[in-house]
């Protein structure tokens, strides 16, 4: 484990389940990557930017049961966890959103550099989820 890129994983997801966007979005490279498996990629902190603004609208979540890994020379790192969320607004092409919670086991994946995060891969089970939901 390397410290360094424990806490700026750590960081990354208490600003994540603090809302505060700021913080969040400032842990990224200016060319982060993410993808996510059943989305398609974002490049760069303001496509980011609009993608977790889509999310948050659209969604209420919490992550917990966090345990996060990463490599001795602190260049990659890995998260398990839980999602606990609240579907809020029906988001384009997915079942229709009232409010419906649910409990989704996910993972992610991590490039760092330069203390930064620079690439994020998200995983969870989208049937799972739709299911869940009512859809």
């Amino acid at each position: 484990m390397n410290p360094a890129s424990q806490a700026l994983i750590e960081n990354y997801y208490a600003a994540f389940n603090a809302g505060d966007m700021d913080t969040f979005l400032g842990l990224l490279t200016d060319d982060v990557v993410h993808d996510i498996n059943q989305g398609e990629r974002q490049v760069g902190r303001e496509a980011f930017r609009e993608f977790m603004n889509r999310m948050n609208r659209n969604y209420k979540e919490q992550l917990v049961d966090m345990v996060i890994m990463s490599s001795e020379d602190g260049s990659r790192a890995a998260a398990e966890f839980v999602v606990l969320g609240e579907y809020l607004v029906t988001d384009e092409g997915l079942p229709e959103a009232n409010g419906q919670k649910y409990r989704l086991p996910a993972g992610a994946f991590f490039d760092i550099r330069d203390g930064k995060v620079a690439r994020i891969t998200n995983y969870y089970n989208l049937n799972d989820w739709i299911a869940q939901v009512g859809g």
